[in-house]
């Protein structure tokens, strides 16, 4: 699950890490009353106004203003709440910004020139450990950092074991070239991270860019936190945090009935039982002349309701010229499954793009019969070559 970058820094402070003083608005009224606020805490005279959406290239995107009086918060707060904000993340139709982030300035002038840094940590699959990845880079893209300088990218890998060890944090310190006071902070710093990514379940957490302050201070100058959603229900917090208005509209109906469910860019829906089966299927639409349209995992009970929901989910997308169903009975009997499939389409009414049904395992030959006797316009099939092959030829009519 994604978090909002006030969100995520909400969640590093309580494990320790340095953030700059914040106030959420959704409103420019609201928005000068957090800034006069943070100005009463900090003595801060500038603020940085930064939309709040599930995207990076905010900045360059126009969602991150400097604002140097009350007058400028307003001004610029009342631009970006409720633009629709483009980023290389977004896609062409964007984000509408509900609400905005008022911090405190952090670039400010003092003994020593202010640096950005890079710092994330993630899963390395590979290695089965989690990793720290670090620049002196900062506050740019990381893949182009990779791409034109990969000799300032560096790693760190954890011992799940025994955890992250104090001469680690301090070769990260070292590696990023800080001395005195701002090398004492560093160390803190990876050390309450990482300790933050492992309490609140993390998948990611990525800091670009993490500031040293002119006064050798290290703060987390942006956040983007994910958590793994598997992990959620012992999070009840941080499942509270979800914001909906960030989400695929049909994701979040087909998760109210614990479909799997991810929109693609393809023309051919897929529904099956099982994540690996449902990998299968869509890489066999590609190899009949296809592209797949959507994950959707409907679980292994495929229960009449849930398959005929399956349905409204995937015909919601236009681009879809064909659904292929795909069902192995395991735990569940084909017969069964095939009469919810005949019982949703019934239920749904006409649908006017070409089905394809696979069953196979437990009563298939039985499944079969019952989608052949339903005078339902579809195709049936049991093996999933002859499935492929339906693809090709409805998708070529």
């Amino acid at each position: 699950m994604n978090l909002h970058e006030y969100q995520g820094k909400s969640l590093l402070k309580r494990f320790g890490v340095a953030v700059p003083v914040g106030m959420i608005a959704c409103t420019p009224e609201a928005a000068v009353q957090a800034a006069m606020q943070i100005q009463s805490e900090t003595g801060s005279e500038v603020w940085a106004v930064k939309a709040q959406i599930h995207a990076g290239g905010r900045g360059k995107g126009g969602g991150v203003k400097i604002a140097k009086n009350l007058a400028e918060v307003k001004i610029h707060a009342g631009n970006i709440i409720g633009m629709q904000l483009v980023t290389h993340q977004t896609g062409p139709a964007g984000k509408k910004v509900h609400k905005v982030l008022i911090e405190q300035n952090i670039y400010y002038k003092g003994e020593s020139e202010p640096k950005e840094f890079y710092i994330s940590i993630l899963m390395n699959r590979k290695a089965g450990r989690n990793m720290i990845i670090y620049s002196r880079q900062g506050g740019m893209s990381i893949e182009d950092v990779a791409a034109e300088t990969p000799e300032l990218i560096f790693t760190e890998e954890i011992d799940p074991v025994i955890g992250i060890q104090p001469f680690q944090c301090r070769k990260v310190a070292f590696n990023l070239g800080l001395e005195g006071n701002a090398n004492k902070e560093m160390v803190a710093f990876v050390k309450n991270l990482y300790n933050a990514y492992l309490g609140i379940d993390a998948s990611l957490v990525e800091i670009n860019p993490l500031m040293k302050t002119s006064d050798n201070k290290i703060i987390a100058a942006d956040a983007k936190v994910t958590v793994d959603n598997n992990a959620l229900f012992r999070h009840a917090d941080i499942l509270e945090m979800r914001d909906l208005n960030e989400e695929d509209p049909t994701e979040v109906e087909a998760g109210k009935f614990d479909l799997n469910y991810v929109k693609l860019d393809g023309n051919v829906g897929c529904m099956v039982n099982g994540a690996g089966l449902a990998m299968a299927t869509m890489d066999i639409i590609k190899l009949s002349g296809g592209e797949p349209a959507n994950f959707l995992d409907v679980g292994g009970s495929a229960s009449a309701k849930r398959v005929e929901e399956a349905f409204r989910i995937i015909m919601k997308d236009e681009n879809v010229k064909a659904i292929l169903v795909n069902i192995f009975g395991g735990i569940v009997r084909c017969d069964r499954v095939a009469t919810g499939i005949v019982d949703a389409y019934k239920n749904i009414g006409e649908i006017k793009i070409p089905i394809i049904i696979r069953l196979q395992g437990t009563n298939a030959e039985a499944g079969k019969k019952i989608i052949d006797e339903s005078g339902l316009k579809v195709y049936s099939a049991i093996q999933l070559q002859d499935a492929a092959e339906l693809v090709t030829k409805v998708l070529a009519c």
